[in-house]
């Protein structure tokens, strides 16, 4: 289930495995699109009723979702669009994982459309951190020079398109801020989120690399 947390930046979080109490926390659709909207993002919930095959490729996935992305595409942006899938057994997950953990930029939008699995979405904005847990169904618009980082989790298990304006655009610019290691991850939110308790710890997450200097 989709979940926003908002937290202050200066909340007491000592580190990912820790509860931390949230300025709010909430499963509704519509609260979070207000709450995202609010701060110049976008949120919406579309039906996914397409079932992928397990060995489904880049290009059946495009095909299977080709009404999606002619209604994003139709907005006159994004003439660009790929897949992306992970799951628990591909080899580079970690690294892949660990890639964007820290703090980081686009010099374009990203704009991710998840059709399977989960996905955690961290906007440091102002005063505040958003974290978004987008899961099937969910489409997300995050402005160009966003302040954020992402976790896909241990475990991935995700599909999503992806849109661009210029897929160049899109190379993380790290910030060099170690912010992203003061809240919690993907797994123990995304525990939380099904027990129906947004502050539930969980155990067994990997250390985090140090931010990345910026440049």
């Amino acid at each position: 289930m989709s979940r926003l947390q908002i937290h202050s930046v200066h909340s007491p979080a000592p580190g990912p495995l820790a509860p931390c109490e949230p300025l709010l926390s909430s499963d509704d659709g519509a609260v979070i699109a207000a709450e995202l909207v609010a701060r110049g993002l976008s949120f919406e919930r579309w039906p996914t009723n397409n079932e992928l095959a397990e060995d489904a490729d880049q290009e059946a996935i495009l095909s299977a979702y080709a009404s999606e992305i002619v209604r994003i595409q139709g907005q006159g942006r994004y003439p660009s669009v790929d897949a992306i899938r992970l799951g628990p057994d591909h080899p580079d997950r970690q690294a892949l994982r660990l890639k964007f953990l820290a703090e980081h930029t686009h010099a374009e939008d990203e704009v991710r459309f998840f059709v399977e699995g989960q996905g955690l979405f961290c906007l440091h904005i102002g005063e505040e951190v958003l974290q978004v847990l987008c899961t099937r169904g969910d489409l997300i618009a995050v402005p160009a020079g966003t302040r954020h980082w992402f976790d896909m989790g241990a475990a991935p298990r995700f599909t999503a398109l992806r849109f661009f304006e210029n897929p160049e655009g899109w190379v993380a610019q790290f910030t060099g801020d170690s912010i992203a290691s003061r809240f919690p991850l993907l797994d123990p939110l995304s525990c939380a989120s099904a027990a129906g308790d947004a502050t539930e710890p969980a155990a067994g997450l990997p250390p985090r690399p140090a931010a990345p200097a910026a440049r």
